[in-house]
C-alpha cells in the first residue's frame, strides 16, 4: 500500500513537469531564431538591417516551411506578450529625459508634429487605399514614434492581432532600413550641414538603429543630435499611449461595450519609471557602471528580438500577400512624404 500511494505524487509530477517543459522550450527557441538572426545580421545586406528584423523573417520563413510548433505554444506566447512587455520596460533606460527637457524643447515640439502627421497621413493614405485599418495605425505610430517599440507598446492598448503586430513590425524594419541606406547616398548632395542632417534624420526615420545607421557618418555631432531629436518621438510614446487609452475607452463607452473597457498597460509604468531611473536616480543616487547599462541594453535586444521571433511566427505568407502589400504603400508613401516635409523645415 505505501509503494502504491508513493507512485501517485510521482505521477501527477511527471503530468507537472510537461508544460513546464514545453513552455522552456518554447521560450528557448524563440532565443535560438534570435541567436540566429544575430549571425544573420553579420552577413552582407543583413548588416543594414540588423538582428531584430533578420530574426522576424526567420520566424515567417520557419512558419512557412514548418508550420507553427504547436506543442511549445504557451512558450513562444509568453515571449511574444510577456517577454515583450518587459523589454519595453527596459528600453526605457534609453531615454534621458533630462536631455530632452534642457537641450531638445524645440525638437520636442517639432517631434510632436511629425508623429501627429505620419499618424494622420498613413490613416488617410489607408482608407484611400482600402488597407487593413488595424496594421496600417500600427505602422503610423510605428512611423512616427519609435518603430518596433511604439507598435509593440499600442498593439495592446488597440487590441490587435499578434500577426498584424508582426506585420507592422516587419514592414517598419524594412522600409526604414531602406531609407536609412538611401540617407547615407543623399547626404553628399544634400545642401545641409551635419548638424541639419543630423536633426533631419532623428526627425524622419522610424528606428533609433535607423537613425544612428544614417546619421553616424555624417560626424558625432550630426549623431548626437539626431538621437536626441528621435529620443524626443520616444519619450513622445508617453502621452499618446495615455492618449489611445482614453480614446479607446471613450470609444467603447459610446458604443456601451462595458465588457471590452481597454485594461491600463501597467508596463508602460514601468517603461516610465526606468525613464526616470535611467535620467534622475542613476549616477546621483546610485551608480550603474557602463559596463553594466551596455549589457542591459544588449540584453533588452535579445528580449525585444526574441519576442519579434515569436510575432512573425504568426504570419503565414497568405496574409502578407492579401493584407500587407496595400498599407506598405501607404506607408512608403507616408515615409517619402514625412521625408520630404521634415527637409523643409530643418
Amino acid at each position: 500500500m505505501e509503494a502504491k500511494k508513493l507512485k501517485i505524487p510521482e505521477q501527477k509530477n511527471a503530468t507537472a513537469l510537461a508544460p513546464t517543459l514545453r513552455w522552456a522550450l518554447g521560450v528557448g527557441f524563440t532565443f535560438v531564431l534570435a541567436f540566429f538572426g544575430f549571425l544573420f545580421a553579420y552577413l552582407p545586406g543583413f548588416d543594414h538591417v540588423g538582428q531584430m528584423a533578420s530574426a522576424i523573417v526567420l520566424a515567417i520563413i520557419y512558419r512557412q516551411f514548418f508550420g507553427y510548433p504547436e506543442a511549445i505554444r504557451k512558450g513562444i506566447t509568453f515571449s511574444s506578450k510577456k517577454l515583450l512587455r518587459f523589454a519595453i520596460i527596459l528600453y526605457g533606460l534609453k531615454l534621458n529625459m533630462d536631455i530632452i527637457f534642457q537641450d531638445g524643447l524645440m525638437l520636442l515640439v517639432r517631434d510632436a508634429g511629425v508623429i501627429t502627421f505620419a499618424i494622420l497621413l498613413m490613416m488617410w493614405l489607408a482608407k484611400l487605399l482600402r488597407a487593413d485599418k488595424q496594421i496600417a495605425i500600427l505602422a503610423g505610430i510605428g512611423t512616427g514614434v519609435c518603430g518596433a517599440a511604439a507598435i509593440a507598446a499600442v498593439a495592446p492598448i488597440l487590441k490587435t492581432k499578434d500577426e498584424d503586430t508582426a506585420i507592422g513590425v516587419a514592414m517598419i524594419a524594412l522600409v526604414g532600413t531602406i531609407f536609412s541606406v538611401a540617407y547615407t547616398i543623399l547626404r553628399p548632395i544634400l545642401p545641409l550641414s551635419s548638424i541639419e542632417y543630423g536633426i533631419w534624420s532623428g526627425l524622419s526615420l522610424h528606428e533609433l538603429a535607423h537613425v544612428a545607421l544614417a546619421a553616424a557618418p555624417a560626424g558625432e555631432a550630426a549623431l548626437a543630435v539626431g538621437l536626441l531629436a528621435k529620443l524626443g518621438r520616444v519619450f513622445l510614446l508617453i502621452p499618446l499611449s495615455l492618449l489611445l487609452i482614453f480614446l479607446m475607452n471613450r470609444r467603447k463607452h459610446i458604443q456601451k461595450d462595458r465588457a471590452a473597457k481597454i485594461d491600463f498597460p501597467w508596463f508602460l509604468l514601468g517603461f516610465i519609471f526606468m525613464s526616470l531611473f535611467g535620467s534622475y536616480i542613476n549616477g546621483n543616487y546610485v551608480h550603474i557602471s557602463g559596463h553594466w547599462m551596455s549589457g542591459i541594453a544588449t540584453f533588452t535586444s535579445w528580449c525585444l528580438t526574441a519576442a519579434m521571433v515569436g510575432l512573425g511566427l504568426n504570419i503565414s505568407l497568405h496574409d502578407l500577400r492579401t493584407k500587407a502589400w496595400r498599407p506598405l504603400l501607404a506607408l512608403i508613401i507616408t515615409s517619402l512624404c514625412l521625408s520630404f516635409a521634415v527637409l523643409f523645415i530643418v
